[in-house]
């Protein structure tokens, strides 16, 4: 497998870009060849940071990360590697309202392997189209940060309600990124925006653009998205230069992961940024 490897890099800006993907353990990509004829899960993080510097973890959504699990990721890549971890779903998509402080601490403790080693990107605070901005949830993501005090955070909105003024203020106010979302143009949704709220961070979630299967119901639909290199083009040119010249750090992920797109399409946004002197 060829190493196209995105280390630490140096690009026209004091900023740090880093490409991956959302994800690395799919069967699929065995099936469309990013990953070679026989390779088993438990082979495929190692293989996948040959190609990247960087991998936005998907299962610490579905199930609380445990500290030794994370212990040994974190052993298994080679040095500089880093990890974004999706905050868990009991923090944002099943929130206990008794419970929610109890579940913040056990994640802490459950990433704090990646803290500990320096390893640690971000933490993604992703909430879904149904989390709107009241002032029921304005007070919630108020303390929900604050409990996460100290932790490199960016914070992803479904609902265009929270595209306001006064929302991007009180991030920056907190140090806090808003993720950039590249999704469908799809009425409610939130816009594709280039704000950065915070001097360390900015954070583009590539999710794809398949307005039909957007909201059908069905992973493979939603996400099953090939962008084109004039689209990825167009996002480095018109907004990626901008928001590098304002921030430190810079984490793009793919999110696309049908057929192996989302490597595909990294790999293809790392060579972009490369040849306008982005990274």
């Amino acid at each position: 497998m060829p190493k196209d490897a995105h280390t630490r890099p140096t690009s026209k800006y004091a900023c740090s870009i880093r490409v991956g993907t959302s994800g690395y353990s799919y069967a699929e990509w065995l099936d469309a060849g990013f990953y070679p004829p026989g390779t088993k899960p438990g082979q495929m993080l190692q293989l996948y940071a040959q190609r990247f510097s960087v991998i936005e973890l998907n299962y610490t959504w579905y199930q609380m990360p445990r500290a030794p699990a994370i212990e040994r990721m974190g052993r298994l890549v080679p040095p500089g590697f880093h990890f974004a971890a999706k905050l868990t779903r009991y923090l944002t998509h099943e929130i206990d309202a008794d419970q929610w402080r109890v579940h913040a601490a056990q994640y802490r403790d459950g990433i704090a392997p990646l803290i500990q080693s320096g390893q640690l990107a971000a933490v993604l605070v992703q909430f879904p189209p149904t989390f709107q901005r009241t002032p029921k949830n304005r007070q919630y993501l108020a303390a929900l940060l604050d409990e996460l005090h100290g932790l490199r955070t960016a914070v992803e909105f479904r609902h265009a309600s929270w595209a306001t003024d006064r929302v991007y203020v009180e991030l920056e106010r907190r140090g806090t990124a808003l993720v950039s979302v590249d999704a469908p143009d799809l009425k409610g949704l939130f816009p594709r925006l280039n704000i950065v709220t915070s001097p360390d961070l900015f954070y583009i979630r590539f999710h794809g653009r398949n307005a039909r299967g957007w909201r059908s119901g069905n992973m493979q639909k939603q996400f099953n998205y090939d962008y084109t290199e004039k689209e990825l083009r167009e996002r480095t040119e018109e907004k990626i230069e901008q928001m590098a010249g304002q921030s430190r750090n810079g984490l793009l992920f793919f999110n696309n992961h049908v057929r192996a797109q989302a490597p595909g399409n990294a790999l293809a946004m790392i060579r972009q940024l490369a040849e306008q002197g982005l990274i």
